[in-house]
């Protein structure tokens, strides 16, 4: 499957290391990160003293001064209160911490690919995108939020454990160093697999999201073609394949802590043999021993915690290195470093200068063919040709969604690809072919066009596109929601505020891609009224089929397999014959008869 990883690829998950990807998202945060550490070494230092505390207790079990014994009390109460009080103060500090890094990171990796061109939507399912930015940063919270403490603090405590062990008893702390390379053996060979396993988890599970995103995302389709059954097979298998990656992920950990802690426990319990009988010959205290069996319990117990660590940490190297792969993602379409300025007012002058295109999906189709073409300031000009032709790319690539393989293309003699897009797209409007409808009301979504644009500019707008009779018989007018793709409204509702949208975004470009072509007769006659109005001293590109939009413009061009084949007026290309002549008989016959 596309959207799991090669052996090769996967072979970088054994790299732990790729958490250091997150630091600088950490950087920022220096204080509080300095904060926490000190709350964790506190902490840590604390939890070792309590041992010493209790031996002493032990030891003066037979004083006769009970003050004295009172007194190893009280402090071991102490000690306990300040263990808690710096416990709590790590955990919120901590936690806030992880929380203000994933929140930077989503926002990161959002403002990364919100920005990404057509070209990366093709290789990679927006499902996928969604699983990354809240499934693998769910992982990384709970690695910044609490793994890293935990496993700081379980270092802290097996580092300071052992030797204060050392010094209660070299003797017993000897034979426990020996079990040591016992433990660490299992603990590296079942790492690595787990790692391994953990990062084709996470890919099974973007690619159930990118699956189960795309059937909801066209859900009315699947239904009408009751292809139900099939996806929810589909659906089911990428799932199952996502479950039994999860479940050789459990098993494999589960082995290894079961090992560890077997271990651990059994080499604690055969060095407190040793220890016992060195009590029953009084070579040393019953208060050290008990020092001794709870610092070996820490000890023990960090271990354990820190073999269970170990697996969150791998997980989260898997998630870590595939949400850089996103926000490191090379874009085929980027803004220049030093961008030219559009000399103001922007006159709308277009040129493409011998252009060539192929699409990357589509590599040996060229779906422009070294196309030359000059558009005029307030010019009209329709594309007209049989689907494949190459018409939406002129749109496309004029949007500089795609930069041209050949050629260039200029915009009042400025190269677009040496201007930033978000510069130049400020001066062009554009109805495309399927209106995108937000879940939001009415006037939200035209607004969308011009975010400060006033209530009456909006339902200006909505007029001229013959929008607002229907958006007032909504329950709640402009105010009404439109639901997720605009599910309330019919095609040719949604046309209309798409075309709604561009008239309010005033720019003296306009594209209007197949417009009207979810229109009724009586709606077209509206709408080709209002855009005849918003083309008005516009530069306005047409992409259409209907009759009755290609006829008014200025120019009509006719392309063919990538190629202009014929210009002119609608006039001048039905007498030439040729091309136009027939789509005009077989496409626009009722318009035609209209006339």
């Amino acid at each position: 499957m596309a959207d799991v990883k090669t052996k090769e690829e996967r072979e970088k998950s054994r790299r732990i290391g790729a958490l250091g990807a997150l630091w600088p998202f950490l950087l920022p945060y220096r204080g509080l990160i300095a904060l926490a550490a000190l709350a964790l070494v506190s902490t840590a230092m604390i939890s070792l003293t309590l041992p010493l505390a209790v031996r002493r207790v032990v030891d003066n079990f037979g004083a006769r001064d009970a003050v004295i014994l009172d007194q190893y009390f009280g402090a071991a109460i102490v000690i306990a209160a300040l263990l808690a009080i710096g416990t709590g103060l790590r955990y919120a500090l901590v936690t806030r911490l992880g929380e203000r890094v994933v929140a930077d990171i989503r926002k990161a990796v959002f403002d990364r690919v919100i920005g990404m061109s057509p070209s990366f939507y093709e290789r990679i399912m927006t499902g996928e995108v969604l699983s990354r930015i809240t499934t693998d940063t769910t992982l990384i919270l709970s690695v910044v939020g609490s793994s890293v403490s935990i496993a700081l603090r379980n270092l802290l405590i097996f580092v300071g454990g052992m030797a204060l062990m050392l010094l209660t008893s070299a003797k017993l702390t000897g034979l426990v160093l020996l079990i040591v390379p016992v433990v660490v053996v299992p603990i590296l060979t079942l790492g690595r697999r787990l790692r391994v396993l953990s990062r084709e988890n996470q890919d099974w599970i973007a690619a159930s999201s990118g699956q189960a995103s795309e059937a909801l995302g066209a859900v009315q389709t699947v239904q009408a073609y009751t292809h139900e059954n099939v996806s929810r097979s589909a659906f089911a298998g990428v799932t199952e394949k996502s479950f039994d990656a999860a479940m050789r992920r459990v098993n494999t950990r589960a082995l290894m802590t079961v090992i560890v802690i077997f271990l651990v426990f059994s080499g604690v319990v055969g060095v407190l043999w040793v220890g016992a009988r060195d009590v029953r010959a009084e070579d040393m205290s019953a208060g050290a021993l008990v020092q001794f069996v709870i610092y070996a319990i820490m000890v023990a117990g960090a271990v354990a915690a820190l073999s269970e660590i170990w697996g969150e940490l791998q997980r989260a190297a898997g998630a870590t290195e595939r949400l850089v792969e996103l926000l490191r993602s090379i874009d085929a379409v980027s803004d220049p470093a030093t961008p030219a300025q559009l000399a103001p007012p922007v006159r709308g002058r277009i040129d493409f200068e011998d252009v060539s295109f192929a699409y990357p999906a589509r590599p040996g189709t060229q779906a422009l063919d070294h196309v030359s073409l000059s558009i005029s300031p307030g010019e009209t000009v329709a594309f007209v040709g049989p689907s494949g032709a190459g018409k939406t790319t002129i749109i496309q690539l004029l949007l500089r969604f795609y930069d041209p393989d050949t050629g260039r293309i200029t915009l009042d003699g400025v190269n677009l690809a040496s201007l930033r897009r978000d510069h130049f797209r400020r001066h062009v409007a554009l109805v495309p072919q399927d209106p995108v409808i937000f879940a939001a009301s009415a006037r939200e979504n035209i607004r969308f066009g011009r975010p400060d644009a006033t209530d009456a500019e909006i339902e200006a707008a909505a007029k001229a596109a013959a929008a607002h009779d229907f958006i007032m018989a909504l329950p709640e007018g402009y105010d009404s929601g439109l639901g997720e793709r605009g599910v309330m409204l019919s095609g040719g509702q949604k046309q209309r505020i798409a075309i709604a949208r561009a008239i309010l975004r005033d720019a003296p470009v306009l594209l209007l891609d197949e417009a009207t072509s979810a229109l009724d007769a009586e709606s077209e006659r509206a709408v080709q009224h209002a855009v005849d109005e918003v083309s008005s001293g516009r530069t306005t590109l047409i992409v259409a089929h209907r009759l009755a939009t290609v006829k008014k413009a200025d120019r009509i061009v006719v392309m063919d397999e990538g190629r202009i084949v014929a210009v002119g007026s609608h006039g001048e290309l039905v007498s030439g014959g040729g091309l136009y002549a027939r789509l005009a008989q077989l496409q626009f016959t009722d318009g035609l008869a209209a006339e």
